[in-house]
């Protein structure tokens, strides 16, 4: 009993001890709480009296203190404003060093079989010094482009408030605002995309150029950068193309000419159009004489003797090709070693030059034929191999009209030439060419897929769903692969497109599988291509070889470039190919047969007839043909199985003259054992037998030694000479029967 009353209170006086540490912290917060009020109402207080001395009432303070109180707090949110803003224009440089590096790069093109077919860039160490262009030139360019040049801090801004009132009162855009260090930024670091977003992005780094360089030096890369036309850039390069000269050398009416294609060298390219170049030349005069810069008697010579440029209307450079495969080579550059410090190199790339010119005038005769009644004006090409190499590519129906590259970077929905990923995804889960599918209506939420002939058609199989287009069914395997789950199915069916090489973002839309996803003709191209090559996605790419100016080679794609990957079975990959060459002999391609040669692919058509496609392919080669316009304005109910067919069968038929046939998988085997003939003789001249891969390689070889005996002396020119005939390991049998063997599609040399 006495030792449960001891417990008792040892456990009261415990409690009690707890409540007055508690009360005690309780205490001491309460004072702390009651301090820290009551300083803070002393300190304001205080700092209340002490802001008294500086009251200013009455006029001082409406007119003083109020104006610039308001300015210091629009001025802080301005510049938090102005950093949100820069921050994105600032992201498009890496380092001073790397963007300046990056815009001397220079390139000669080759094509597969080493001709010269034209060059991209600024050779940085062989353009003329900004002293020794022509005063006349200077001054004209300023007149036209930027009068306050050397005034403002990279932005005009009278000039840009004048632009704006003049484009307003005209009701359209008739004037430019952009001063030269603007156009610069545009020219080093951004699109010509026409948007709020550029513009801000190209005033924030006319800004930091300014900081960074010279007036000088601005005005010197802005005349070596800008594209001049005809493919060229920088004025030196333009002068030499238009009249056969330096810059250095030009008069008073070039100058004016030259100056006058700043604003649209597609427009008043004397090649192009010499009236209008002429016309935009007076114009130019007209602002050297304003600008104060030159007198009317100056100029009087000028405009009675208008400069007269060279004739280059026959020339038939692949324009469009070579401006892909120079962003190819920027890409390239930048993963080479930093011990690669050359900037100026020779690439020999995989375009197949005879074959250019049949796509391009494939092109342009059927958009010649057939452009007007289907209200058709822009047409894409792209032609490659299938390791990946591109040999052809048309971006568009004029270059000397529109640069846009319509195959390489439009992006335009591809319709029912969509459905081949989505019955391989199929395949892949669980599908049979010969499983039973119903045409039947399904809808997804609100939206529910028509079929293009209005009806329905009731239960076939897989592979005639394929041949006939069938939308619902595809929509319906779509949900099926997804175990239900539209989504899900969606999904895979992305993850296959990717793949196989499709680029571009692909949109989870419930009209996916039927095409509404956009691309570009190069990625469906080459996704294409992984049909007839077992499974195997392969890389597009047109560089085949990189040398630098002295001949040292510094990258082959056969040793260096990315290696094809398994994407899906090779059964899969057969049946495709067995079910899209029915499309192609019995389906909506029947215009695209070859004679001689089995062929497979896929049409497509998208809604309102805005896009006309047909990809296909043979046991050689993969091509892609596109038919729109850039408005995305409807054609005149053009199809897939209509013009671009057809315009496919011209293309591949010039494609498969001299080479050996390959049969695609899963396919008959070609009937011929030679390529067809062109019928009507409406295209060029049969293509010449090509040399086999081995050709190519004995031939390249031989190549690099005689020029290495050509560069080096004396002796030494002895000894290579000794190395050539032992790494040369080839009899002449050998050799003649390396050379003379026909190409198989994979190479071709000198």
């Amino acid at each position: 009993m006495r030792e449960d009353l001891h417990k008792e209170g040892w456990r009261e006086s415990r409690i009690a001890r707890l409540k007055r540490i508690l009360l005690d912290l309780d205490s001491r917060l309460d004072f702390t709480v009651f301090l820290g009020g009551f300083w803070t109402r002393e300190l304001f207080e205080r700092f209340v009296v002490f802001m008294d001395r500086f009251h200013v009432a009455g006029w001082r303070r409406w007119l003083l203190v109020e104006p610039v109180s308001e300015g210091l707090t629009l001025g802080v949110g301005g510049l938090i404003l102005a950093l949100a803003l820069a921050l994105p224009a600032f992201d498009e440089i890496s380092s001073e060093e790397d963007w300046l590096k990056k815009s001397e790069l220079a390139v000669v093109f080759l094509d597969r079989y080493g001709n010269e077919v034209g060059s991209r860039g600024i050779r940085h160490n062989d353009s003329v010094p900004l002293e020794e262009f022509p005063d006349h030139l200077i001054k004209a360019v300023l007149a036209t482009e930027d009068r306050r040049f050397y005034e403002h801090f990279g932005i005009d801004v009278n000039g840009t408030f004048r632009a704006l009132l003049q484009n307003a009162r005209a009701g359209g855009v008739v004037e430019g605002g952009s001063s030269i260090t603007q156009q610069l930024a545009k020219n080093l670091f951004l699109s010509n995309e026409r948007t709020i977003e550029r513009k801000i992005k190209e005033a924030f780094l006319a800004v930091w150029l300014e900081t960074h360089l010279t007036k000088n030096e601005i005005l010197k890369l802005y005349l070596d950068r800008a594209y001049m036309g005809g493919g060229t850039y920088g004025v030196d390069a333009a002068a030499q193309y238009y009249f056969g000269k330096s810059a250095r050398d030009v008069d008073l009416p070039e100058a004016a000419m030259l100056a006058g294609l700043f604003k649209a060298p597609g427009r008043f390219a004397p090649h192009i159009n010499l009236p209008a170049a002429r016309s935009r030349a007076n114009v130019v005069l007209d602002n050297l004489v304003e600008a104060g810069f030159l007198t009317d008697g100056q100029v009087f010579g000028a405009r009675r003797n208008p400069a007269k440029s060279l004739d280059r209307r026959d020339e038939t450079a692949p324009n469009y090709y070579l401006d892909w495969a120079f962003e190819e080579m920027r890409k390239l550059v930048d993963t080479f070693p930093k011990s690669i410090t050359e900037r100026a190199f020779v690439v020999r790339t995989t375009l197949d030059t005879p074959l250019q010119k049949a796509a391009e005038n494939a092109v342009q005769q059927s958009l010649r034929q057939y452009g007007r009644a289907y209200r058709a004006r822009q047409a894409a090409v792209v032609v490659v191999d299938l390791d990946g190499a591109v040999r052809a590519m048309v971006g568009g129906a004029d270059y000397g009209k529109s640069q846009f590259n319509r195959a390489a970077d439009a992006l335009r929905q591809p319709g029912s030439s969509f459905k081949p990923y989505v019955y391989a995804a199929a395949l892949m889960n669980g599908y049979k060419v010969n499983s039973r599918v119903v045409d039947s209506p399904v809808c997804i939420g609100r939206w529910c897929p028509k079929n293009y002939s209005g009806g329905y058609s009731g239960r076939m199989s897989v592979s005639q769903a394929l041949t006939r287009s069938i939308n619902t069914i595809a929509v319906k395997l779509s949900i099926r692969i997804g175990k239900g789950s539209p989504r899900r199915g969606r999904a895979k069916i992305v993850k296959l497109a990717r793949a196989m090489g499709l680029r571009t973002p692909l949109l989870d839309t419930p009209s996916l599988p039927i095409g509404a996803a956009e691309v570009t003709v190069l990625d469906h191209t080459v996704a294409y291509a992984a049909f007839p090559n077992a499974g195997k996605a392969v890389p597009a790419h047109g560089v085949l070889e990189v040398r630098t100016g002295t001949g040292k080679t510094i990258w082959r794609f056969d040793r260096d470039g990315r290696k094809p990957v398994q994407v899906m079975p090779p059964k899969v990959a057969a049946d495709m190919s067995m079910m899209m060459n029915r499309v192609v002999e019995q389906g909506t391609a029947r215009r695209a047969i070859l004679d001689g040669v089995k062929a497979a692919g896929k049409t497509g058509t998208t809604n309102a007839y805005r896009d006309a496609w047909f990809v296909g392919y043979t046991g050689n080669f993969v091509c892609g043909v596109w038919f729109g316009n850039d408005d995305y304005r409807p054609l005149a109910r053009m199809t897939g199985g209509s013009v671009p067919a057809m315009t496919w069968r011209a293309v591949m038929a010039h494609a498969h003259q001299g080479v050996e046939l390959k049969n695609i998988p899963g396919v008959a085997p070609n009937p011929a054992k030679i390529g067809p003939r062109i019928a009507g003789g409406q295209m060029d001249a049969p293509r010449p037998a090509m040399l086999s891969s081995r050709g190519v390689e004995v031939l390249s070889r031989i190549e690099r030694l005689l020029d290495q005996a050509a560069q080096a002396p004396g002796p030494a020119a002895s000894r290579v000479q000794g190395q050539r005939s032992q790494a040369v390991d080839l009899t002449p049998g050998e050799v003649t029967a390396a050379v003379g063997q026909p190409d198989r599609g994979m190479a071709a040399g000198n």
